[in-house]
């Protein structure tokens, strides 16, 4: 079983993987095929995969990764369940512990292992202290269903109460030239050792979008200057004001392509000089 904190500081991830949008139906696919995806993401050194219960995509997962288990750090969510509506909005949390060790179960079957690697609270709950929530979560890594704990969508004093039950080993939060929310907690995290997990580093898409604002078009102008793509410096901002911050930070792009993961991974390369970091944060504001 990996330990509670799962990375040293010399062997956290450069970048990982996120898998939300994989889907069924491009199997055999040479770009998008999702077994193709896992493995050219092995190759180049990508190994920190991250998908959730609320996805409705582990069986999927599970069929993709199972050649590179040995590989791979697999990561999954619970906690956030969807509405009879269908609605994009209508969903609802559950972070008991009844529902931790029901949902792991469920998790385990689908993705078809026997471990998570990296299990986290995928939203923060009302209704139930987050100390009760953890206490099962370490109950689940007792038992070896999962190798570590870690915690999404929560503030810092979630952070904080969970970690004075167990040690938690990753924060997932959004970090992005259009949300900076998270820049708050870094401090936190570096004093407790938890590594960031920054999803969404092209703002859900919207800084790859042709569309018309004062960062997009600085984005555009700063690519040509490095020959790359907007959303490679758009990633590269997240990749360089993580190696600044003097905190633990893994950015996870999310793609349903090879094609896209290699140019993300390209990024990771990209380091943007102190003229170019101010000028988009002066185009964010």
């Amino acid at each position: 079983m990996k330990n509670a904190s799962l990375w040293t500081s010399e062997n956290v991830p450069a970048q990982g993987l996120g898998l939300m949008r994989l889907t069924d139906e491009w199997w055999g696919d040479a770009d998008r095929d999702p077994g193709l995806l896992v493995a050219a993401a092995v190759e180049v050194g990508v190994t920190l995969l991250d998908t959730a219960e609320m996805y409705g995509n582990e069986e999927i997962v599970g069929k993709a990764v199972a050649a590179h288990r040995d590989q791979i750090t697999l990561c999954s969510k619970f906690g956030v369940y969807w509405g009879p509506s269908g609605r994009f909005d209508d969903w609802h949390v559950r972070t008991d512990p009844a529902t931790v060790r029901s949902a792991i179960e469920g998790t385990l079957r689908r993705l078809d292992v026997d471990i998570v690697d990296l299990y986290y609270l995928h939203h923060r709950g009302e209704d139930t202290p987050i100390e009760e929530t953890v206490a099962a979560m370490a109950e689940l890594r007792q038992a070896g269903k999962i190798g570590a704990l870690g915690l999404s969508n929560v503030t810092i004093e979630d952070v904080r109460r969970a970690h004075a039950v167990h040690p938690i080993a990753a924060v997932q939060q959004e970090w992005s030239l259009g949300e900076r929310g998270v820049e708050s907690m870094l401090p936190v995290l570096a004093e407790l050792g938890i590594v960031l997990v920054a999803h969404s580093p092209l703002g859900h898409g919207s800084l790859a979008q042709p569309r018309e604002s004062p960062l997009v078009h600085a984005l555009g102008e700063v690519a040509v200057d490095y020959e790359v793509t907007p959303s490679q410096v758009a990633l590269a901002w997240v990749h360089t004001r993580g190696s600044r911050s003097g905190q633990a930070v893994v950015p996870l792009p999310g793609t349903t392509r090879v094609a896209h993961l290699l140019g993300n991974v390209a990024a990771a390369e990209l380091v943007l000089s102190d003229t170019d970091l101010d000028r988009l944060e002066a185009a964010a504001t």
